[in-house]
């Protein structure tokens, strides 16, 4: 959305130290796109702080991680980044721990499941900026003209899905396994079979016996029964199928909290519910999390600690939250919005959090792992495709990316 940055370096003075921060855009339009967040947060910091100017680039969710990588590899790399995965810069020994960083204070207010999550090799790097869960979304009028209750089991969604294709719904179930978020609608259903990207020592365990019993029935009794509309999964992405929700194509579909907004302006009646499991509504859901590091390079380590300490405050936290329908990652924001009536839509998806389990980020190997399971997942799904064959073939790419 901006210039490419150039190197960090003073301005305004020789006293005057310059912060540079690339972040990710929240928002579906420019009228609340991230840029206007950060300019009214960075305004109020910089009023307080006549030494320290912050100087923010916002780029969209297709670009942002690129870029960072960009510019760390020409050795230009930003004080701040706020982007989708941390591990890989941590493992370079290019970022400051939270601990360099953040007042006592601040750490003891983060979400201890998300902070955890940003630690690799038992060291936070990583320090999660929002976050989100899962929940199944059904659409109440298509449920309600098939006479329908929401599922709580695997066998229920299938025949919710068979009831709702007979009243001629396009995506009785949405399954978007294509390239843009395949990761993330596989892992809600590992864990719903009680199966998972790891074990509960942290080892890739992909083609575990319980993930192959899920891909197959999601094969034989979801996909080969045309349970899931006219676009093969492995090539239905995230957007598609959100889109296809907010038109009033989709019986069911697992969405994050964004996805209210959107429908109910679109008039959409919809209701959550936890992830349907096996035997039973699942036990775990799926949690993600977007995170903020500090690099190294220009040594700004006082200046960036104090900012990131305003930026994590209770305020800032509930404003970003409220404004783009995320979770918040801080135990005071999130005491706020689990009592205040105007978050009471959010209330479902904070009641997951603490039962989420989010995927493996602090694994370096995690990204590789990850295009993988996007690039390979749609063919386990496929006519004529394997669960056992193709998991089988992305534990052994893991194996052989795992390095931690």
């Amino acid at each position: 959305m901006t210039a490419v940055l150039g190197g960090c370096g003073l301005s305004g003075g020789s006293d005057q130290v310059t912060l540079k921060l690339v972040a990710a855009d929240y928002g579906d339009s420019a009228a609340n796109s991230s840029e206007k967040y950060w300019a009214r947060l960075v305004g109020e910091y910089e009023a307080g702080h006549p030494d320290v100017k912050v100087d923010v680039s916002v780029y969209s969710w297709n670009d942002v991680d690129r870029k960072v990588q960009e510019m760390a590899d020409a050795g230009r790399a930003p004080d701040m980044a706020q982007i989708g995965a941390y591990a890989d810069y941590a493992a370079k020994g290019l970022l400051y721990t939270a601990d360099d960083l953040l007042s006592i204070t601040t750490q003891a207010d983060l979400v201890s499941q998300l902070a955890t999550a940003g630690q690799v090799n038992n060291v936070q790097y990583g320090m999660p900026f929002a976050s989100s869960t899962r929940l199944l979304f059904y659409n109440k009028s298509l449920f309600a003209k098939a006479g329908l209750t929401p599922p709580k089991t695997w066998d229920e969604l299938a025949t919710d899905a068979a009831a709702l294709k007979a009243q001629g719904v396009k995506y009785p179930y949405a399954l978007p396994l294509g390239p843009e978020e395949a990761q993330a609608e596989t892992m809600q259903w590992l864990l719903s079979g009680g199966g998972g990207y790891t074990d509960q020592l942290g080892t890739y365990q992909i083609d575990s016996s319980q993930n192959v019993d899920t891909f197959t029935w999601l094969k034989n009794d979801l996909v080969g029964k045309g349970l899931t509309g006219p676009v093969a999964p492995g090539k239905l992405d995230r957007a598609t199928a959100f889109a296809a929700f907010v038109n009033g194509e989709v019986g069911m579909l697992n969405g994050h909290p964004s996805l209210m907004k959107s429908a109910a302006a679109k008039g959409v009646k919809f209701g959550m519910v936890p992830m349907p499991g096996a035997d039973g509504q699942s036990k775990v859901a799926m949690g993600v999390a977007d995170w903020m590091m500090a690099f190294k390079k220009n040594g700004h380590a006082e200046q960036v600690g104090d900012f990131l300490d305003f930026v994590y405050s209770r305020k800032n936290v509930l404003a970003f939250s409220r404004e783009y329908d995320l979770l918040p990652v801080t135990n005071s924001a999130s005491e706020v919005m689990s009592a205040a009536k105007r978050d009471a839509d959010l209330k479902p998806f904070l009641t997951e959090l603490p039962l989420s389990e989010l995927p493996p980020v602090g694994k370096t190997s995690w990204a590789g792992v990850s295009a993988d399971v996007k690039k390979e997942i749609g063919q386990a799904v496929a006519p004529g495709g394997s669960p056992a064959a193709i998991l089988s073939r992305l534990q052994a790419a893991s194996s052989s990316q795992t390095t931690e």
